[in-house]
């Protein structure tokens, strides 16, 4: 794939967002060149360069996803953009088999990633932010903002692929002290924490375990404390059949099915990416909290049965406003920050449409969505908006993962190029 010039009037792909999703989607474009089908496309990323959840890279955290659900394995193995091949132009593909293990660190992962966005021939524009999508006949208009001021991107698609944001409970404020997982390695050093201080860490999923192990043995002698509403923390299920509420065919049967099975095998299935812990690490701090009662040197509490009903910030520390499910009882923990580790929300493609939503289908508030991830529109227009990620309800558990990317991006540039309107746009 060839980098769009500045001069080409229309493009025949956008992309909103550089993340893995469209990432994927440039490997696909790029392979489909070197079969002789040619898509001009561009992409903006609102990042300087490119990075994945850099604020995560905790020590020892492992991915929890298979590495052959990569940019391209799923899809094409030949490809030259899979994790194997990443591993052989690094030297440590024999290193790495050696481990016996199918999950890499996340910090192998994502300079994976990194490895990628560097390779593919994509003309990526970073540090540019989109701000409008606007419908022009056959064509759509993406607005964009970049280091050398305003400018306009018209193509016949534009795929949507925003990645996710940190989301925060309703009634509290982001701060210096109350901030989000996603950022916990850039903010912590911003805290200004007394050696004998405490974290308070709101949460009962893999991420709010992974902070709770980390502070615990990073700060040594702080106090840690995990609040949660469950009884005690679950056990993620990654069970064979379990698992394959990820297959890539699945999406096709989770499309079809009618709307309350979705919402019904939604509820089964949770556990396979929601509030749960990987069993290892959920052990390991189970041993932590055994051993702190037997010598007394109590540091780390897990409140169960616990909601935050508040949190203040003031200049020496935080204070988190709790009350007990089972009790009653309302008490406070006082702490030096309050991380929250409460989950991400996919970004909302209504908040660029602007005006350009009359013409889109929407129900419920979700987007009305094909099974080639096409948004609805109106008959008084043919261009293609895809939303490449977050179309959880109607494609199931994969949409906002890693599990299923490179089919989707496949499926998608698929989409696009069976409905380009002449074959010269090809070539």
């Amino acid at each position: 794939m060839t980098a769009a010039a500045a001069g080409d009037d229309v493009l025949d792909v956008v992309g909103i967002g550089f993340g893995p999703a469209n990432l994927a989607v440039a490997v696909v474009l790029e392979e489909l060149a070197g079969s002789g089908v040619r898509l001009n496309a561009a992409f903006v990323e609102s990042k300087p360069v490119f990075s994945w959840h850099p604020g995560m890279m905790l020590p020892g955290a492992n991915m929890q996803i298979a590495f052959p659900k990569d940019l391209a394995t799923m899809r094409n193995p030949r490809s030259a953009y899979t994790f194997f091949n990443y591993l052989h132009s690094k030297g440590r593909m024999v290193d790495f088999i050696n481990q016996q293990t199918f999950f890499p660190s996340r910090h192998e992962f994502g300079d994976y990633l990194a490895w990628a966005a560097d390779t593919v021939g994509a003309d990526v524009r970073y540090g540019t932010r989109a701000e409008r999508i606007a419908f022009d006949g056959d064509r759509v208009v993406v607005s964009c903002a970049g280091p050398d001021g305003p400018f306009e991107l018209r193509a016949r698609n534009v795929l949507f692929a925003p990645g996710l944001a940190g989301k925060l409970p309703d009634g509290l404020v982001a701060g210096d002290r109350i901030f989000h997982n996603h950022d916990i390695l850039s903010r912590l050093g911003r805290v200004p924490s007394a050696p004998n201080g405490a974290f308070a860490v709101l949460g009962a999923g893999q991420s709010a375990a992974e902070v709770v192990e980390y502070l615990h043995s990073t700060y040594p002698e702080a106090r840690v404390h995990l609040l949660h509403t469950k009884f005690g923390l679950s056990p993620s299920d990654d069970s064979p059949f379990a698992n394959r509420v990820f297959d890539p065919d699945t999406v096709d049967l989770w499309y079809s099915a009618p709307a309350d099975v979705r919402e019904r095998l939604m509820g089964y299935h949770r556990s396979t990416n929601y509030s749960a812990v990987d069993m290892d690490l959920l052990e390991e701090l189970y041993r932590r909290e055994y051993h702190e009662s037997v010598t007394g040197n109590r540091r780390l509490f897990i409140h169960r049965t616990t909601e935050v009903t508040g949190a203040v910030e003031d200049a020496d520390g935080v204070t988190v406003s709790t009350h007990n499910l089972m009790t009653g009882e309302s008490g406070t923990v006082r702490a030096d920050a309050l991380v929250c580790a409460t989950g991400f929300e996919p970004g909302d493609i209504r908040d660029l449409l602007g005006d350009a939503a009359s013409s889109c289908v929407f129900a419920d508030g979700r987007p009305v969505v094909g099974r080639d991830y096409r948004l609805t529109t109106t008959a008084d227009t043919c261009v293609g908006v895809y939303l490449n990620g977050g179309v959880e309800a109607t494609h199931g558990l994969s949409s906002t993962l890693l599990s299923n990317i490179a089919v989707r991006a496949g499926e998608i540039v698929d989409s696009v190029v069976a409905r380009s309107p002449q074959p010269s746009h090809l070539s």
